[in-house]
């Protein structure tokens, strides 16, 4: 199907993308997948607590679930690029079970906890990224966007009920019983996607042999690919928005304080944006696909100057409503996304994902960090609505770097953008 048929066509339903039997089973994976960075993370948290009583522990152990996709998704996201994106993807769940059933063994000093947790956050990336890759191969048309938000919403479900279901978990189970379920889950995931997936061997597979060369070359041919591409860096620049958009999950605690809110508030308050996330992508699934695009800049600046009226720290019901309209109109997301994995070569797609994926997570740590920082000096609420006012100036750079790559390259008949 070419690529205006997809812009014309009606929009692909769930009946749709569900009735393609290995994104059944790649969605029945990606669920194991992320049961199990939860439990994970959850369970490591409440043992160095435990042990330690430290929160600078419990914050460094946080950030080993983190920090690690910055590094695989520049380093390890090739992969996908190397070998069939299949045993990418069970490699990468086999090391992870294994890493969490060591983890499980009691006695592991803190620093070897901390040190294991962010070895089994490495392949993610490449998982993630081999994943991704496939998505094109096996949803045509508009079905493939459909997919993606597929996947996000089971990603945004995840945050909402992912550490309640984990710390109830914990409680009721024990740590170690926690973490040897983890490991169980990574197992099923590799079960999953070597039964009922294809091989799906990149055209780029099968080059030389690995070592430092092959991936250092891979890296390069991955910026190249994308700093050469207007459209991918503008959608690049779309993604990383998300970093002033993230700003209010940061300082949802001592936003719930000044505005006299307790535990409820915080619960409130963190909850709104991925649960508007889930209803925004429903919404905006059912939007025709050249709408779709046409939408996309637009939504990405209102998804940042919905924050701004926070400034004024609302009431709680105000700001949650607030939150949860920027949270829906982020669905746009899954339209940067779905158009960047399309874009992009089969052969470097692995690493062009992992690229982005690693520049939209700086972006998002350089928000956070920024935040904190500017929250030492003024109160929480102002710092939610700089950050708005910051994303509204981004997005619309990075709209208007979309509207004129697509134009540029005489494509908007094709990417459906005229009269933006």
């Amino acid at each position: 199907m070419s690529d205006n048929a997809m812009a014309t066509d009606r929009p692909a339903r769930f009946r749709d993308v569900f009735a393609v039997g290995q994104f059944r089973i790649l969605w029945l994976a990606h669920v194991q997948s992320r049961i199990g960075d939860q439990l994970a993370r959850v369970a490591l948290s409440v043992l160095v607590y435990d042990r330690t009583g430290s929160p600078a522990w419990t914050a460094l152990t946080y950030a080993m679930t983190i920090l690690p996709n910055l590094i695989g998704g520049a380093l390890l996201a090739g992969l996908a690029d190397r070998f069939a994106r299949r045993a990418v993807m069970v490699i990468a769940d086999v090391v992870r079970a294994v890493l969490v059933a060591v983890m499980a063994l009691p006695g592991q000093p803190i620093p070897v906890l901390v040190a294991l947790l962010f070895l089994v956050q490495l392949p993610y990336a490449p998982f993630s990224a081999a994943r991704n890759a496939i998505l094109p191969a096996i949803l045509a048309g508009d079905r493939m966007v459909v997919g993606v938000a597929v996947l996000r919403t089971t990603d945004q479900l995840g945050l909402v009920l992912g550490i309640g279901v984990g710390a109830a978990l914990v409680g009721g189970l024990g740590i170690q019983t926690t973490l040897v379920i983890d490991a169980v889950t990574f197992a099923v995931s590799a079960v999953l996607v070597s039964w009922g997936v294809r091989a799906h061997r990149p055209s780029g597979a099968g080059g030389p042999p690995g070592s430092p060369g092959m991936w250092w070359g891979s890296l390069r041919a991955g910026l190249r690919l994308v700093v050469a591409d207007r459209r991918l860096r503008a959608l690049v620049a779309l993604a990383c928005v998300n970093g002033c958009y993230i700003v209010p999950e940061a300082v949802a605690v001592p936003y719930a304080a000044q505005l006299h809110g307790g535990t409820a508030a915080v619960g409130w308050l963190l909850a709104a944006i991925p649960a508007g996330s889930v209803v925004g992508m429903l919404v905006l699934k059912n939007v025709r696909p050249g709408w779709r695009l046409r939408l996309m800049g637009p939504l990405a600046i209102v998804t940042c100057a919905v924050l701004l009226p926070t400034g004024w720290a609302p009431v709680l019901a105000v700001s949650v409503l607030l939150w949860a309209l920027s949270g829906m109109f982020s669905a746009h997301d899954m339209v940067v996304q779905a158009t960047f994995v399309r874009i992009v070569p089969d052969a470097s797609r692995g690493q062009a994902i992992g690229l982005a994926s690693a520049a939209m997570q700086t972006a998002q740590g350089v928000g956070i960090v920024a935040a904190g920082l500017l929250a030492q000096v003024r109160t929480p609420a102002v710092v939610v609505a700089v950050a708005g006012l910051v994303g509204v100036v981004a997005a619309a750079v990075a709209a208007l770097s979309w509207v004129r790559a697509v134009r540029g390259d005489h494509a908007t008949s094709t990417w459906g953008c005229a009269g933006m």
